[in-house]
């Protein structure tokens, strides 16, 4: 009995150090601006893409926590600090986006690596604010 109790506790205080840790993307989020109730974030993440991929479509997703309405999410990549593609993606009603790009082109024989090799990935999104998280 003692030894469920402890096992129990130790998944308890585990599930609950992971659901409190912030994530990845959030640890390099930065607030850009706030006019008018709207304040415009950016996220740096990386993305590496491996020479033996073999998918040929890549994804960036996330959430907007009280997203601006009719302000899209703004996606940036570059390599080696030089502007590889940009594009817009809208925000679903509960806060979500996913912007899909082509990674490999196969046409018959002939093989193309759109992306290969280590990139930065910059996530502009903007959320509508209120009351205490006014700057």
């Amino acid at each position: 009995m003692k030894t469920k109790i402890g096992i129990f506790a130790g998944l308890f205080v585990l599930v609950t150090m992971i659901g409190m840790s912030p994530s990845f993307a959030d640890s390099n989020t930065t607030v850009i601006s706030t006019n008018n109730g709207i304040q415009l974030t950016k996220t740096v993440v990386p993305m590496v893409i491996s020479s033996d991929n073999i998918m040929p479509w890549g994804f960036i997703e996330g959430t907007v926590d009280n997203h601006a309405e009719g302000y899209p999410v703004i996606v940036q990549i570059y390599q080696n600090d030089e502007p590889i593609h940009f594009a817009q993606t809208d925000v679903n009603e509960d806060g979500t986006y996913e912007y899909k790009f082509r990674a490999r082109n196969i046409d018959g024989d002939n093989v193309v690596n759109v992306y290969e090799g280590d990139y930065e990935i910059k996530i502009f999104k903007s959320k509508q604010i209120t009351g205490k998280n006014l700057i």
